[in-house]
């Protein structure tokens, strides 16, 4: 690559965040994406609500529990993630030393954005003797003022295992602290926080949907509101939802989480029907429109560029890290191996 490309690919990310360049209609990105993995030494990690033609070309699909464990054990040289910016960041403070690529800077998460670390950090010292369990979904500078990260998939898990003489603070998500309580029994500290994605289901909708199709399983994200989870038939993150509709006998399913997960459910159950649970607007399901800031032509830029770079400062590396080992270790040892 010559200097006076790299030059203009930067200066076009300083103002858009993203490459903001025109890609070859007629380029074949999958072949140039698996080409540029092999010259560069990098793997593409992709969450599930990314879009199906990102997920078909990543090397690793998971949820943030399954991401952050196959960041660690990776030995690529370069981790390009399709995701948002608090995945990424996960991944840069578990490979310090990594170049860790995210095609869209600007793929935030509202969840994460809904708890201002230093707002946070006046409201924890309300808790001096509290232990702060912090749903991953938040950002790299949250992660210092917190003892332990979990997922929703380990939740549970990570607040089973904290001595039951002490007080938890878990942020940010409230509808995810409110089921933990409901699941464990311990009195939660919440901060009130929640995912934009999550909280739009639409109740009237989701029972004419049940009306229409008395077959069918009703299976939800935790991060959605009570009232929503109560009529749930399983709750789960979505690698628990996609193993739930591998092992159901059920053919129909309708599904309260972000729409981008029944990509693999349909690759992983061809004979089975799943239908996206609707949002209180006029769309037909429930996209995340951080999630797809990303596409196909910023992915191949990335790469081809390796810009944007993301970079953490070191402090935050080093006390964030912490509780990012402390959830895998506890994860390890109940057998997580997703």
């Amino acid at each position: 690559m010559s200097n006076s490309a790299l030059a203009t690919a930067t200066e076009k990310l300083n103002r858009k965040g993203f490459l903001d360049l025109e890609v070859d209609p007629t380029l074949d990105l999958v072949a140039e994406i698996e080409k540029l993995k092999k010259e560069k030494n990098a793997i593409v990690l992709a969450h599930y609500y990314q879009e199906s033609e990102i997920q078909d070309v990543a090397d690793y699909i998971g949820d943030s529990l399954g991401l952050s464990q196959k960041a660690v054990s990776t030995d690529a040289e370069v981790i390009v993630f399709a995701g948002v910016h608090f995945m990424a960041e996960t991944a840069k403070m578990l490979n310090p030393h990594k170049k860790v690529l995210l095609p869209d800077l600007k793929a935030g998460c509202s969840l994460a954005d809904s708890c201002p670390p230093h707002l946070f950090k006046k409201f924890k010292e309300k808790y001096p003797d509290h232990v702060v369990v912090s749903y991953i979904n938040c950002t790299a500078e949250l992660k210092t003022l917190t003892d332990v990260c979990c997922t929703s998939s380990n939740a549970e898990v990570i607040i089973n295992s904290i001595p039951k003489d002490k007080g938890i603070i878990f942020a940010p998500d409230k509808n995810l602290g409110a089921w933990l309580q409901k699941k464990t029994g311990r009195d939660l500290v919440l901060w009130n926080g929640a995912c934009m994605v999550h909280e739009i289901f639409s109740n009237e909708k989701i029972t004419k949907l049940q009306v229409s199709n008395p077959d069918a399983k009703f299976i939800a994200h935790p991060e959605c509101e009570e009232h929503i989870l109560d009529r749930a038939d399983f709750i789960g993150s979505t690698s628990q939802l996609l193993r739930y509709t591998k092992e159901n006998e059920s053919k129909k399913f309708i599904v309260a989480t972000e729409s981008g997960i029944l990509h693999q459910m349909e690759l992983a159950s061809p004979g089975k029907i799943f239908i996206p649970a609707p949002p209180n607007n006029t769309c037909a399901c429930n996209d995340c429109p951080h999630m797809k800031r990303n596409t196909m032509e910023k992915l191949y830029l990335s790469m081809k560029y390796e810009l944007p770079e993301v970079v953490l400062e070191d402090w935050v590396i080093k006390k964030g890290v912490a509780s990012i080992d402390r959830m895998l270790e506890v994860s390890a040892k109940a057998g997580f191996k997703m």
